[in-house]
């Protein structure tokens, strides 16, 4: 392509809210245009790097048999209200009513959806395992939306659902895509983890369910790695055990004064122990079903809670910290609880918690803590749960070395759904006795503009994109420098050899100086560069290669460059 005919359009300066590479980059090198809040046109240059995620992803799915499909953008709500998920979904769904009356919705996932076609196709289990996926626009009305197409309204995405006769098959359908999943992000040359992950609503807690995190500093998820063992996991799901630890004497009971000290720190420092020699009383508030509960929650006093694990144990509908006017009804002082207050309330102790030694606690008034609380001795009626966020240090669950903590985008996530959706929506197949069985389910995500963005915020310098070369919009950055017609002329057959040697070239010709087409052409980020500049050309018949990722540079001669080019392509 010619970039004096192309629709092309870089920025010096960007938006304010643009405070991550990949959101600042993809408007700065024009391959994206900002619409409205969370929504953005794909320009050419974005679009074709979108276009070659789209093409990895569907090669490694047809290539294990899986059938691409399309499904409508806009889902009837009838469908929704099978499953119980038109109440149960939340404001991210977009809905609306059609000229009848009839409720519909901007698809944000599509469970329903496929279920409703796969119950009115297949009939047999002689028809299973079948997977079927499509590629296309997704639409989540995000409260916050931000950091471009990291946490955009509308996305771009692959969902794939897989049908089984049972839970030995789905295991083995799973493992496949598991591995698909692998290839697809190792294709287009990104570090990652597979990790353990929280199936939260979309099926049981045994179900297995992964995510894969794409390890970038910009990245919102934390996850916890072993590199001893391999254990990973989401901080979510994650079971990790605090390293030893030093605990006082045990001793009676006895109350001392805390003036002002109604934090664990200030505690801490006015009595001279370690924060894990407290315990932090948490009450919360959680919603299941119409029945709503307030719970004590226990941690060591440098724990934080993990809110997914304890809304998993629950049950809850909804978990959240209870508000100081709840505490204040439950005869509460906040700031100064301690687990023996809350008389008649769930006490959930975390299992890192040592119930046989001895901690300071909120002695239940202003000003005033308790030494020595022996859980095992004074406390009452309490149960013992993981419910703490693991972190960098901690021990491993699986080896008992260190873990480290990372930070990741979340690209893709796998679920095993089990039978959730074929039951309420009563899809049902013929067994082999000729018995009427629901299939179990998998789930399979992975985000087309989110894999963009991940390459960017893993490769990139201060002067613009380093795209990998498996998804870059171009393979080289041609730029021309010549003012005579015999030397444009040399300019044109390069360009010519080039696209004959399989390579997708853009061709700079829009006769800009040298330093302006340097700077489009590192902001691009393309991987190669071919340099050919008149005065260079005419005193040594050499044009220069330049490589994005590394910064080598070569001048070679014009009758071997493209053996040149096609080597160096080759060694990137």
């Amino acid at each position: 392509m010619k970039l004096s005919k192309a629709f092309w359009h870089t920025l010096r300066e960007v938006p304010a809210d643009a405070v991550i590479p990949s959101h600042r980059l993809m408007l700065r090198a024009g391959l994206i245009q900002k619409s409205g809040s969370g929504i953005y046109t794909y320009l050419p240059f974005g679009l074709r790097v979108f276009q070659k995620v789209e093409k990895i992803i569907r090669d490694e799915h047809n290539d294990v048999g899986c059938m691409e499909v399309s499904m409508s953008v806009v889902t009837p709500g009838e469908l929704w209200r099978e499953t119980g998920r038109w109440d149960d979904f939340g404001s991210e769904m977009l809905r609306f009513q059609d000229r009848a009356g009839r409720d519909l919705c901007i698809s944000p996932t599509n469970e329903e959806a496929i279920t409703d076609c796969f119950r009115k196709s297949v009939t047999s289990y002689k028809q299973l395992p079948v997977t079927l996926y499509q590629i296309g626009t997704k639409f989540r009305d995000e409260i916050r939306p931000r950091y471009g197409l990291m946490r955009g309204r509308e996305f771009s995405m692959k969902d794939a659902y897989s049908f089984h006769v049972d839970k030995d098959c789905l295991d083995r359908g799973y493992q496949v895509m598991y591995d698909v999943y692998s290839r697809i992000i190792e294709k287009i040359g990104l570090n990652y983890l597979a990790v353990q992950a929280d199936a939260g609503a979309m099926a049981s807690g045994e179900a297995q369910t992964h995510e894969f995190q794409v390890i970038a500093d910009s990245g919102e998820d934390n996850v916890i790695l072993c590199e001893g063992c391999g254990y990973a996991a989401n901080n979510e799901r994650a079971q990790t055990g605090r390293s030893s630890l030093d605990f006082g004497e045990i001793s009676q009971l006895e109350e001392v004064p805390t003036p002002n000290k109604s934090t664990i720190s200030d505690v801490a420092n006015f009595l001279n122990i370690p924060e894990h020699q407290t315990l932090k009383n948490l009450v919360y508030t959680s919603v299941t079903g119409e029945e709503e509960q307030h719970v004590l929650v226990v941690l060591l006093g440098d724990d934080e809670v993990n809110e997914v694990k304890l809304k998993n144990f629950l049950g809850s509908n909804h978990l959240a910290a209870a508000t100081d006017e709840a505490i204040e009804t439950l005869g509460l002082v906040k700031g100064f609880i301690g687990p023996n207050d809350v008389k008649d309330l769930k006490t959930l102790v975390d299992s890192e918690v040592d119930v046989e030694k001895s901690y300071v606690v909120g002695a239940g008034k202003v000003d005033f803590h308790l030494k020595g609380y022996v859980f095992q001795r004074d406390g009452k009626n309490f149960e013992q749960v993981d419910l703490r966020l693991s972190r960098n240090g901690d021990s491993c669950c699986e080896c008992g070395k260190d873990v480290v903590e990372k930070k990741g985008i979340e690209v893709g996530h796998i679920f095993q759904l089990g039978d959730k959706y074929t039951k309420s929506m009563n899809a049902t197949v013929l067994n082999v006795n000729g018995k009427a069985i629901a299939p179990v389910m998998g789930c399979y995500g992975i985000g087309v503009t989110r894999l963009a963005a991940s390459a960017i915020e893993q490769n990139h310098d201060e002067n613009g994109i380093i795209w990998p070369k498996e998804i870059a919009p171009f393979h080289i950055y041609l730029a021309m420098m010549a003012k005579k017609d015999e030397n444009k002329e040399i300019g044109e057959k390069i360009y010519c050899d080039l696209k004959k040697a399989g390579f997708e070239v853009l061709f700079d010709d829009r006769g800009l100086g040298f330093g302006a087409m340097m700077k489009d052409a590192e902001l691009l980020g393309l991987p190669l560069a071919v340099v050919f500049g008149e005065r260079d050309f005419v005193k040594t018949g050499e044009v220069e290669i330049r490589v994005r990722k590394n910064g080598e540079r070569c001048k070679v001669a014009l009758d071997s460059l493209v053996d040149h080019v096609v080597k160096t392509w080759k060694e990137i």
